[in-house]
């Protein structure tokens, strides 16, 4: 699962997001978003290892996972912003992804202790916030001029790299793998093209 989300989002970040990056052609405004995108994800992942040595338990967990959808939402309003055509690709994307986290925590507060109806509950709450930041980032960015949505755009680009590069990837390759897991990723990244392919423009 992990390798075929990381081939969908990798996928939607090269077919709709990195075009329409170079399409508007303002570098400047590029770079300072792919920086500020870039800090912020090493900033959250300081902030989740900090977060996790303090706490251990189902609460601290539920938070750092909660930062993480919320980012997610917040990237798929961004997309919406600049275009139906990328929204929708990035919450294909990223709904897969939200699948393959909700999969994960839903086991890791098992093991942590929590009870059944505590995983179900948290699990349904972190569900909510992808919402919650969607609309925000829509509503927040749907009047920015071009410029400002390059940078936007380029922070959305950072951000979606350095999930598929140090999150969903990292953790595949946590377990023995088969060929046919690797393939996955393959199969994810053309499933979401042929998708954008088929999808009439406009």
């Amino acid at each position: 699962m992990q390798h075929f989300a990381a081939g969908v989002v990798f996928s939607a970040l090269a077919v709709e997001i990195l075009p329409d990056i170079m399409h508007r052609r303002a570098p400047l405004a590029v770079l300072g978003g792919f920086a500020a995108g870039v800090l912020l994800m090493l900033g959250l992942r300081i902030a989740g290892c900090r977060m996790e040595k303090v706490s251990h338990s189902p609460i601290g967990m539920t938070l750092v996972v909660g930062t993480d959808v919320l980012i997610d939402g917040l990237l798929i309003g961004i997309a919406f912003a600049a275009g139906a055509r990328e929204g929708a690709l990035v919450t294909v994307a990223l709904a897969i992804e939200m699948v393959s986290l909700g999969l994960a925590t839903a086991a890791s507060l098992a093991r942590a202790g929590a009870s059944r109806t505590r995983s179900i509950v948290s699990t349904m709450v972190l569900a909510l916030l992808p919402m919650a930041g969607a609309v925000a980032g829509n509503l927040l960015l749907a009047g920015l001029s071009d410029r400002w949505m390059e940078a936007v755009l380029a922070l959305a680009a950072a951000t979606l790299l350095y999930l598929v590069t140090e999150e969903l990837l990292v953790e595949a390759h946590e377990v023995p793998e088969a060929p046919w897991m690797t393939a996955l990723f393959f199969a994810g990244f053309i499933a979401l093209l042929l998708l954008d392919m088929a999808t009439p423009a406009g």
